[in-house]
């Protein structure tokens, strides 16, 4: 039996497959212990986890530990004159018309950071060696009578040569052994220093947090007989085993919303479907991506809090408009809905958990697109009347019906999540309408149908069992190990070679963190970031074949790319650089049968609902009962942990692969 179980702000789901046995289960989310939500899924499913061969983990432990400020006491550990760099930043700003705009604040104090004589130079030579005497006494005062968990080591040029911080970590062993140390140099070994600087504070900060839930979560495991085999996932889109990410907490601050991208992408790639837009709505957020020829983007760099980490993660857009976001009035005086949720705890007012602000299920209940029997296939009881009491306020603010607030409610969320996707398309220079539309998450099939009309979107394709798509997206995600290192180099006959043994030691190391793998089974990936001399940035070009690199051909293949982007390119024989070279190696996971619908529970009704401001007689039926042949809507279609919405003017049909296609008639 293989099992994924993905935990969410507001739910925890689950998806288990024992040959062509498939069991899904969703539970409410623990959020102060995130494991226990994880044992309750086991248990709702029925599992005995000493039956379990494998089971892939991801959770938002990370995040929330970055978000909640609740991670390790950190001291941080510089190159001398380089003590401000948390502080310094760069100089733009996030918001430049704020008069009270701050700099994101950096998980260390300037208190706790200590400078370190010795100097590497920006090609690797040593300019001032490391006198291991000054740095023991360096050592003793700066951990004197303070009680650290963690240290982080981030000398300037380290990703060029990384020998002074690898000696002071271990110095720092020797005199703490307690402590958990991390070196930029195994973190990112990229060029600018404060990216390098923050992503190194960042996992150092991290770091005990996710070890500690790890390792909390395997014993309980254990404790219930559980000898398999233990991964996370990645936000690469990949996955690793526990004990390695729990080395690099870093690696899985967005392991919830890449797995449901791959689990989105494997399933809509096997029905025929290669360009795709993803919608990922939850209880606290919505994540979309754009996939293109089956592939998501991968990004060498992101932000949480407004602090960058050069970690690779898939391009995900994410806003704050989840099914448990709050419909509130701002000081204008108009309505929003979001960021802020009501998350797991308490909840939206119909979970009946004490919460009563107002949310998008709740304004789904009210107006009549989430039908009120049956909720979670009934393994949740929902409160109707505690829904339409948390409207009541705003609609009698607003002149309107309990009815008519709720269905603007749900339009505001649509227009959010329609900003979101122009962001990843339209606004990047790619045309949604050349995309197909695919929803999942407990409430993403609810909006979908109207956010693609909004974009001019034809299709949208509805995968099975949507609502935990991104536990079973867990179970379809390879094993992947990223390596990257910074090497300036321009491109020319005589150094090209020097490209090519560059990225032939980034996949030998990449190979050899996958050692217990079959060698013949190992896909390498292979990326150069390269840019014209002067520009402060670089474009990604993907390299196939080492056999083949020449100077011409990497200039011509970085042209093209350039163009992709920009639409231009400088003439051929321009100078060109190599910055970055980046390898993934990834093993493919077992292939995973079809996943079966479950039976219809009840027989097809009809209900009323009242959708963009007028009343409509839906029917509402379950995703097994509907045909291969289109049936118009207005449908309510019910898919065990989601509801799909057909309205007006859409149809409705299953697929060979039990997708429901939804298409404007």
């Amino acid at each position: 039996m293989r099992v994924g179980i993905e935990v969410g702000g507001t739910f925890t789901d689950l998806v288990a497959v024992e040959d062509d046995r498939a069991l899904t289960a969703k539970v409410p989310s623990t959020p102060a212990n995130p494991d226990i939500g994880a044992m309750d899924a086991l248990a709702a499913a029925g599992i005995d986890p000493a039956g379990v061969t494998e089971l892939v983990h991801g959770s938002t432990v990370t995040t929330n530990a970055v978000l909640e400020r609740k991670g390790a006491r950190l001291c941080l550990f510089v190159t001398r004159g380089t003590r401000d760099i948390l502080l310094l930043q760069r100089h733009d700003r996030a918001s430049i018309y704020d008069l009270r705009y701050r700099k994101p604040e950096p998980v260390v104090a300037r208190r706790d950071t200590f400078e370190v004589a010795g100097r590497v130079t920006a090609d690797g030579t040593v300019l001032e060696p490391l006198d291991p005497g000054d740095a023991r006494a360096l050592i003793a005062r700066a951990l004197g009578d303070h009680r650290y968990d963690a240290a982080a080591v981030c000398f300037l040029h380290a990703y060029a040569n990384p020998e002074h911080e690898r000696a002071f970590a271990a110095l720092l062993r020797e005199a703490a052994p307690d402590l958990a140390v991390t070196c930029s140099s195994d973190v990112a070994r990229e060029f600018r220093e404060y990216e390098r600087a923050s992503t190194t504070t960042l996992a150092a900060y991290v770091q005990p947090v996710m070890a500690g839930y790890v390792n909390r979560f395997h014993r309980a495991l254990e404790r219930k007989g559980f000898r398999g085999h233990f991964s996370i996932m990645q936000s690469n889109g990949g996955r690793m085993p526990a004990q390695a990410v729990a080395r690099n907490a870093i690696a899985a601050l967005f392991s919830g919303p890449a797995a449901g991208v791959i689990g989105a992408v494997r399933g809509a790639v096997a029905a025929g479907y290669r360009d795709l837009i993803t919608l990922d709505m939850g209880g606290t957020s919505t994540d979309v991506c754009l996939v293109r020829d089956a592939v998501p983007d991968l990004v060498p760099m992101t932000r949480v809090d407004g602090l960058p980490v050069k970690t690779p993660v898939i391009d995900i857009v994410t806003v704050g408009a989840g099914g448990g976001s709050i419909a509130w009035v701002d000081d204008g005086g108009l309505l929003r809905v979001g960021p802020r949720s009501a998350g797991a705890h308490p909840g939206p007012a119909c979970y009946g958990r004490g919460g009563t602000l107002p949310t998008v299920t709740d304004a789904h209940l009210v107006r009549g697109t989430l039908p009120e029997e049956g909720f979670l296939d009934g393994t949740m009881s929902i409160d109707a009347d505690a829904a339409r009491e948390s409207c009541r306020d705003l609609a009698g603010r607003f002149s309107m019906s309990v009815q008519e607030m709720a269905d603007s409610v749900v339009r505001l969320a649509d227009a959010s999540i329609v900003r979101a996707i122009q962001q990843v398309s339209t606004e990047r220079g790619r045309d949604p309408r050349d995309h197909v539309l695919v929803p999942y998450g407990g409430a993403g099939p609810l909006h979908a149908a109207r956010v693609a009309e909004e974009l001019g979107i034809s299709t949208v394709v509805v995968p099975p069992h949507a609502g935990v798509m991104s536990a079973l997206g867990l179970l379809r995600a390879d094993h992947v190990v990223h390596r990257s290192r910074t090497r300036p180099t321009p491109v020319s006959p005589e150094t090209v070679g020097q490209v090519a043994e560059l990225l032939e030691e980034l996949e030998g190391e990449a190979r050899d963190r996958l050692a217990a793998a079959d060698a013949k089974a190992v896909v390498i990936d292979r990326t150069l970031d390269m840019r014209y001399p002067g520009q402060a940035f670089e474009i990604p070009v993907a390299v196939a074949d080492l056999s083949t690199l020449t100077a011409p051909g990497l200039a011509g293949l970085f042209a093209d790319a350039h163009r992709r982007a920009f639409a231009f390119a400088k003439p051929p024989g321009e100078p060109v650089e190599v910055i970055c070279a980046r390898v993934a190696a990834r093993i493919a996971p077992l292939d995973l049968p079809n996943l079966p619908l479950a039976a219809p529970a009840r027989a097809e009704r009809v209900t009323d609902l009242v959708e963009r401001g007028v009343s409509q007689r839906a029917r509402l039926l379950a995703r097994a009962a509907v045909p291969e042949q289109p049936v118009p809507g207005t449908l309510l279609i019910t898919d065990g942990g989601s509801t799909v919405h057909v309205p007006p003017g859409w149809s409705a049909r299953r697929d060979l692969h039990d997708n429901l296609v939804l298409e404007q008639v």
